[in-house]
């Protein structure tokens, strides 16, 4: 097949198949055992490492393994334990004051839905996807993080710059049921080959369906 003749939805499950070949073992990189343990490292995953994130949870959820713990801690210790994943006075001030909610208005379950989930503090919609479709099983949308972004808009399957554009023209061009198996294979895939600065085209096993020629002359007109 090449890429001229196909629809940008045919591209798309074309790219699906492949990354599915590619990673077939793929699955979320974050270490927890609960819900509430997946919410907590993926609010630490903000501009951070997962990599680094599972250096630091095995202590913070060994001292505060659940809702109730995390919700009465200590501020000042909270940051100091997760101070390594960068903006961690936010972070923990988010993790503190959704762990309350939970508690308080939740029973102390982390919500299955996404309208519930979002009211959570420190929520939005990457956060509540990783964790409806991890904890939970349900595919509520398409997880979109920088890598997501980057070869997403790299294979010409969205325009748009903003998380929320891009997951509404990926959720209409994928099936629900695949819609987080396609970001864990093109986080895999971003980190492995589709690098933000050396992206490796030459060895890329997407490249005849990807739109980089066309990317890297925008990049040129713009620096003219």
């Amino acid at each position: 097949m090449t890429r001229k003749l196909l629809t940008k939805k045919q591209r798309a499950l074309e790219i699906l198949s492949r990354l599915h070949h590619l990673y077939p073992d793929a699955t979320c990189s974050l270490n927890y055992s609960t819900p509430v343990q997946l919410l907590v490292a993926t609010i630490l995953s903000a501009q951070c490492t997962d990599e680094r994130v599972n250096k630091v949870t095995p202590a913070l959820f060994r001292r505060f393994p659940d809702a109730e713990g995390l919700a009465n801690a200590d501020i000042l210790e909270l940051e100091e334990l997760v101070r390594s994943t960068g903006f961690y006075r936010n972070k923990a001030k988010n993790i503190k004051a959704a762990c309350r909610m939970i508690v308080t208005d939740f029973n102390s379950v982390v919500p299955n839905e996404m309208p519930e989930l979002l009211k959570v503090p420190g929520v939005a919609r990457k956060t509540a996807n990783v964790v409806l479709a991890h904890a939970y099983g349900i595919n509520a949308g398409v997880t979109v993080d920088t890598h997501v972004k980057r070869l997403s808009q790299r294979l010409g399957l969205t325009k748009n710059t903003e998380p929320i554009g891009i997951e509404k023209d990926l959720m209409k061009l994928l099936p629900q049921a695949d819609w987080e198996n396609w970001s864990i294979r093109l986080i895999y895939h971003g980190r492995a080959v589709c690098k933000a600065r050396s992206p490796g085209c030459d060895v890329c096993k997407l490249a005849d369906l990807c739109n980089m020629k066309l990317f890297h002359a925008e990049i040129q007109r713009g620096k003219e």
